[in-house]
C-alpha cells in the first residue's frame, strides 16, 4: 500500500503494547518460532536461530522500505513476550497474487493462546492499519486446519475469498475491506 517509509510506531490496548522489534527482542522470538506448536501449520519445521535472525531484519526493512511491519507483542503490566503481529508483503508465489495488498500475520507464544489476546493484537493493527489505508484492503493466508487463527481472522472481519494451495498446500485465502473512522 504505502510505498513512503513509516517509522514504526507503538500501539497499545486495555492489556497489550505493540512496538517495534529492537534486537533484544531476538531470544524470545526465537523460543516461540522453535516451538511445535507454534509453526504446526506454518511450514511444520521449527526454525532456527539463523531463519529467525533473518525474520527480525525482515520485520525492520518491511518498516524502513515499505511504511509498515511487524509490532512485538508485550503484555503491558509485566512485559512479558507474548509473540508478533503486523503486515507485510511477501512476495508469495500464490494465485490469486496478494502483490500490493498488506498481508496481515500473527504468532504467539502457546503459553498464552485462548486467552484473546491474538484477537485483542491483531485489532490494534487493524485499528492501525485502517487509519493508514482508510480505503484499502488487507489479506491473510491460514492452512484450513487452523482453526484459531480462523476463529481469530472472522472475529477481525476476514472473510474467506477463496481456498487454493500455498507451497503444494492448501491454504485459505480471507480479505478484509479497511473500516474507515
Amino acid at each position: 500500500m504505502s510505498a513512503q517509509p513509516a517509522i514504526a510506531t507503538t500501539l497499545t490496548t486495555r492489556r497489550l503494547t505493540l512496538r517495534p522489534h529492537t534486537r533484544d527482542d531476538f531470544l524470545d522470538s526465537y523460543a516461540m518460532w522453535s516451538d511445535p506448536e507454534v509453526i504446526r501449520y506454518i511450514g511444520g519445521k521449527p526454525f532456527t536461530r539463523e531463519e529467525v535472525w533473518a525474520r527480525l531484519l525482515r520485520y525492520a526493512g518491511h518498516w524502513a522500505m515499505l511504511g509498515f511491519g511487524y509490532w512485538v507483542v508485550r503484555e503491558t503490566q509485566s512485559g512479558r513476550f507474548l509473540g508478533e503481529v503486523g503486515f507485510a508483503d511477501y512476495h508469495r508465489e500464490i494465485e490469486p497474487s496478494l502483490q500490493g495488498t498488506p498481508e496481515v500475520g500473527w504468532a504467539l507464544d502457546p503459553s498464552v493462546h485462548g486467552r484473546g489476546y491474538a484477537t485483542e493484537a491483531v485489532r490494534a493493527a487493524l485499528d492501525w492499519a485502517d487509519m493508514a489505508w482508510p480505503d484499502g484492503e488487507t489479506a491473510c493466508i491460514i492452512a484450513p486446519e487452523n482453526a484459531p487463527s480462523l476463529r481469530v481472522a472472522h472475529k477481525c472481519g476476514y472473510r474467506e475469498q477463496l481456498h487454493t494451495t500455498y507451497k503444494g498446500k492448501p491454504t485459505i485465502l480471507l480479505r478484509r475491506i479497511a473500516h474507515a473512522k
